[in-house]
């Protein structure tokens, strides 16, 4: 298992991670540590959390899958030999906290929370899940500037992220769902107002989703703030089992309405093509998707979720995976003529 640095931290972090926001869910206490303890035996060291986990987000569920990696945490009694992340919620979910912010109060509610639920004195990385201020992220593209805002300031967010760092809770700070603009200003105000500087960026990145390479990979090169990819495999869409109208017993699209990002035509189209590609090098589609985000230089670590052991080992194989250049040449070209169907 490949490892990388985590920004500037001195952390180091294996290239897979496992994802956790089926457990509690599609996944039962005793499937999670399963899947806990073969990722650590395969070599993975990075587990990434959320307080709002599992999905779909409900009250009756909430904090169930930080409970689940607290519980294996507890039995294994060895906690500093794995990385564990998790994300303090952003404005919209009403049902925790009732209504969350990203201020002072809020940031320290959650933490404590989240460590109890965990069973753990610290996080390694703790994550800002979305922004608190209006922009675009979770699918939008386009822009629209919004004069009434009022947002918590970054300022805010990250001097209560400061206190948690220095109250040993936290050792490492991070964003997702996150703009250039908005990783920019936290370096900027990190630095002028000797705050935390942010390690990651937890965005979506895969073969229908390379928004990531427009603005944000060239400051993961040269501000060391890397992508923690999440979705690599477009909600398993790009594994091919959903083309044709196809839906799996007990998969996630059969079971959620609600996860629509990855089901357009244009993404059915684009599917079939690199699906087709697998096939005709004689590869797996799902690995062979995981392993293209893996071969990613702006990558820190590559999130693969499960709900089977047999998918899970079909998600670890592509480490060892490869891709010839002929391979990465034809996925370019249906880029080129497909490029981010699903943003």
């Amino acid at each position: 298992m490949q490892t990388r640095p985590l920004g500037d931290t001195g952390i180091e972090v294996s290239r897979l991670c496992l994802g956790t926001m089926t457990f509690g869910e599609q996944n039962s206490e005793s499937d999670a540590h399963d899947q806990l303890d073969r990722a650590v035996a395969f070599g993975i060291n990075f587990i990434d959390a959320a307080e709002m986990y599992p999905v779909p987000p409900r009250a009756e569920t909430q904090g169930r899958t930080e409970a689940y990696i607290g519980s294996w945490l507890k039995r294994r009694e060895s906690r500093d030999d794995v990385i564990v992340a998790t994300k303090v919620t952003g404005p919209g979910l009403d049902h925790i906290r009732g209504g969350p912010r990203l201020n002072r109060e809020h940031i320290h509610q959650a933490i404590d929370a989240s460590l109890e639920r965990l069973r753990t004195d610290y996080v390694d990385l703790y994550q800002l899940h979305w922004p608190e201020r209006s922009t675009n992220y979770f699918g939008r593209l386009g822009y629209e500037h919004d004069e009434e805002e009022s947002a918590v300031s970054l300022e805010e967010t990250l001097s209560a992220l400061k206190e948690l760092v220095d109250a040993g809770k936290v050792r490492a700070i991070g964003l997702s769902n996150e703009t250039p603009w908005g990783v920019m200003k936290a370096l900027q105000l990190a630095e002028r107002l000797d705050l935390p500087r942010v390690a990651s960026i937890q965005n979506p990145y895969n073969l229908l989703n390379r928004s990531f390479e427009v603005g944000l990979a060239e400051i993961a090169h040269r501000e060391n703030v890397g992508l923690l990819a999440y979705s690599p495999l477009a909600f398993g869409v790009l594994s091919g089992k959903y083309l044709d109208g196809a839906r799996p017993a007990n998969a996630r699209l059969t079971l959620f309405e609600r996860f629509q990002r990855y089901t357009s035509p244009l993404a059915e189209q684009a599917t079939r093509a690199y699906v087709d590609i697998a096939r005709e090098y004689d590869l797996d589609p799902a690995q062979m998707a995981l392993a293209f985000v893996n071969s990613r230089s702006f990558l820190t670590s590559n999130i693969i979720g499960a709900t089977t052991m047999e998918q899970l080992e079909d998600n670890l194989a592509s480490e060892s995976l490869k891709l010839e250049q002929s391979v990465l040449d034809a996925i370019e070209e249906v880029h080129r003529r497909i490029p981010n169907p699903c943003p």
